[in-house]
């Protein structure tokens, strides 16, 4: 727990590289490989949710990696749980916003917005880490809460609701559409 508090500011940097670039490897990997078994992990199309879950599933993956590090710190996983959710959050909140006063985005802007969420994604776990305390009920509720939100983005992959959020703005179609 030490070294993991003590070096937190380095861990943060490794982790914004590591999403950003597994999130920008996720985006393209399925349109790449078309393989099915991948769409639960990589973006399937441009909808904003597939783009939220660019930034969930190597910020997951990273916690998962770091927790060994962490090993019983009780407030690890509450820290992980609110700055994944708001860089997850962030996307539509920006993307929605801009493009609502805006119109249609360029490029740069909206790959902008991810990285954006997700330096603040790990900015807020930096300020909020060491200050938290937490108890075992809460850690385990913020695993619960993650795993929660890994299984919708691993169900929504292949059975997306038809809202908006889910709506791919290029082929006008939801979910896998090849």
């Amino acid at each position: 727990t030490g070294d993991m508090k003590r070096n937190l500011f380095i861990w943060q940097i490794i982790g914004i590289c590591f999403t950003a670039v597994l999130g920008t490897v996720l985006h393209f990997l399925y349109q790449w490989t078309g393989v099915r078994a991948i769409a639960w992990a990589s973006a399937i199309n441009e909808s904003t949710w597939e783009h939220m879950k660019l930034l969930f599933i190597p910020s997951l993956l990273f916690a998962i990696v770091q927790s060994f590090l962490a090993k019983d710190d009780l407030c690890f996983w509450p820290t992980k749980l609110i700055g994944i959710t708001i860089g997850v959050t962030l996307i539509p909140v920006l993307f929605y916003t801009l493009s609502g006063i805006f119109g249609k985005l360029p490029s740069v802007v909206n790959v902008s917005i991810f990285f954006v969420s997700v330096i603040a994604q790990y900015g807020v776990e930096l300020l909020l880490y060491p200050k938290l305390t937490c108890s075992a009920p809460l850690k385990w509720l913020a695993v619960s809460f993650l795993l929660v939100f890994l299984s919708l983005f691993v169900v929504f992959s292949y059975y997306p609701p038809k809202l908006p959020l889910f709506l791919d703005p290029i082929t006008n179609g939801y979910g896998i559409t090849k």
